[in-house]
């Protein structure tokens, strides 16, 4: 729910709470299990956390959720903001939550100019809200302080005319409320040039499922390649093609796909299927070479994948 709507949030919940009533049902599922019910959301180092969690909760708290904030932070996953929100809504404990609307909110009522995008910045506001937060009632001022800048402090024309805290706030009075929060602005997302080689024999189609660190970590593409820029030629396919270990079917050439484009936090992909028809199946060594792995068209749609992948796969 932090990154995305609840309409589109709520049905993989309910999916979710379905296939794994228990963190024990959780825990004790297959990673690639996982990752396919989470699919089409993103951020998948969020259901490689979760997962973690849920046999971390299982093997280090005896099935039993951590109730304090110290303890929440020891999960996987689990930052600040996310183990205060559960401590105060769930525990009571006098812990502030720091989101978006909080940082607005504090930086224009007490003056605050620290850069929000700063990670030291962060301890001026924590120690400040800290402050503010009543021990009876804190998940009451959690929510309330993240609701009033939901909807009233908000980051474009806020309600300032009927706003409670107009008298006291520092950057109404001092005609700042357009310049608070601070917030430095982060690099502008470069592009970078997909080329996926969709290798196949007969009814056999080569997927590798992705061992290296990154948010595609533990989901299934093709052999890829990438350029600078948006083509790739004809004599690099064919040596990508060899490096696997394959061999053209000169008789079944396809043309290349149009091109796929997905936008993520800090870049912009945009990915091209080249499709390869090969004159046979590739030997065991090229497989264990490349990582690649032979699967029929049912077999994939069981597999996690990213959504690049996904909406390809559907329009085969």
């Amino acid at each position: 729910m932090q990154q995305t709507r609840v309409k589109q949030g709520l049905p993989y919940y309910e999916d979710f709470v379905t296939s794994y009533p228990t963190v024990h049902d959780l825990a004790a599922a297959p990673e690639d299990e996982v990752l396919r019910h989470w699919q089409g959301l993103g951020y998948y180092s969020r259901a490689r956390n979760m997962h973690h969690t849920a046999k971390q909760v299982v093997g280090e708290f005896g099935g039993q959720f951590p109730t304090t904030y110290a303890e929440l932070l020891q999960l996987r996953g689990v930052g600040q903001y996310t183990a205060a929100a559960i401590a105060s809504f769930a525990f009571d404990e006098q812990v502030a939550v720091l989101d978006g609307n909080v940082f607005r909110v504090l930086a224009r009522v007490f003056g605050i100019t620290a850069d929000i995008a700063v990670p030291a910045s962060r301890k001026v506001f924590q120690q400040l809200a800290n402050s503010l937060i009543p021990a009876a009632a804190p998940a009451e001022f959690n929510q309330a302080i993240m609701e009033f800048g939901a909807i009233q402090c908000t980051p474009q024309k806020p309600d300032c005319l009927f706003c409670p805290l107009q008298g006291e706030c520092y950057a109404f009075q001092h005609g700042m409320v357009a310049e608070l929060p601070v917030k430095s602005k982060a690099k502008a997302a470069r592009t970078r040039y997909f080329h996926y080689l969709v290798l196949r024999f007969a009814d056999t189609i080569y997927m590798r499922k992705r061992v290296e660190k990154d948010i595609w970590q533990g989901l299934y593409d093709f052999a890829l390649t990438e350029t600078e820029a948006a083509d790739l030629s004809a004599v690099t396919l064919l040596a990508q093609v060899a490096a696997l270990g394959g061999t053209f079917a000169t008789d079944r050439v396809a043309e290349a796909s149009s091109a796929y484009r997905h936008v993520l936090s800090h870049q912009k992909l945009e990915a091209r299927f080249h499709p390869v028809w090969l004159q046979a199946p590739l030997a065991p060594e090229a497989l264990a070479a490349s990582g690649l792995q032979a699967f029929n068209q049912a077999a994939i749609e069981d597999l996690p994948k990213p959504i690049l992948i996904t909406n390809y796969i559907g329009n085969l």
